[in-house]
């Protein structure tokens, strides 16, 4: 599903962020990747959604060689692969239904297509009720889940979840995380970005470790050492 093959990336200032970092992700999986802040996390996930590309390396999702994207390729790739983010990302002017549809009205989706996919999104992220809501009407993590629902519109392979309960209190984020895992249990690859010790230890599941932009371990059922 995802293999990185010795990849490296630096910055302007000549501070290597990844260092030949080696990966392969398999479909279904539900993998945890952590460490503190400043330790690559970040910048492996604008590799994997081609934001940022690598120095060195080779970069696969599925069959596709992402290392040297094109930009008018990436809406495709972000196609394949669903985003979400520790800020929600939300219009605020638009109900919590129509941030969802909005994601397939750019995409060029039909109505009646987005009248299919937008209702079986909201159930599954439990926003049947509260659909027709404002984001500034609704709780923190109802709107994580809405960003959720968005990110599978798509019905993505992967979801890849960068620091979602980041601005959540711990109810909340416990809610979000079980919903990843019933969307894993669906056959949906899973990527937790996170350094929240709590919900990894929680999760026992595989867990990648980074330190200094290298990959310092990798177990199948682990914790956060760090």
């Amino acid at each position: 599903m995802i293999k990185l093959f010795n990849i490296s990336k630096s910055y302007i200032n000549g501070i290597k962020v990844l260092d030949d970092v080696s990966l392969h992700i398999r479909p279904g999986e539900f993998v945890s990747i952590v460490g503190q802040s400043g330790t690559g996390k970040t910048t492996l996930v604008k590799v994997l959604i081609g934001e940022e590309k690598v120095d060195e390396g080779k970069v696969m999702i599925g069959d596709w060689d992402i290392t040297n994207i094109r930009r008018n390729e990436v809406p495709y790739l972000r196609r394949q692969i669903g985003v979400i983010f520790q800020d929600f990302k939300l219009l605020p002017r638009k109900t919590l239904k129509e941030n969802v549809s909005f994601a397939l009205e750019v995409c060029g989706r039909s109505q009646n297509k987005i009248n299919k996919i937008v209702p079986s999104v909201m159930k599954i992220v439990g926003l049947e009720e509260e659909q027709n809501r404002y984001p500034g009407e609704v709780s923190g993590g109802e709107q994580q889940r809405t960003a959720i629902a968005r990110a599978l519109v798509h019905q993505p392979k992967i979801l890849l979840a960068d620091e979602p309960t980041g601005n959540l209190d711990t109810i909340n984020a416990e809610e979000i995380i079980d919903l990843l895992l019933r969307i894993n249990n669906f056959g949906t690859t899973v990527i937790l970005v996170t350094h929240n010790r709590e919900v990894v230890n929680r999760l026992k599941k595989r867990v990648i470790t980074m330190e200094h932009g290298r990959i310092v371990s990798d177990r199948e059922h682990g914790k956060y050492l760090l």
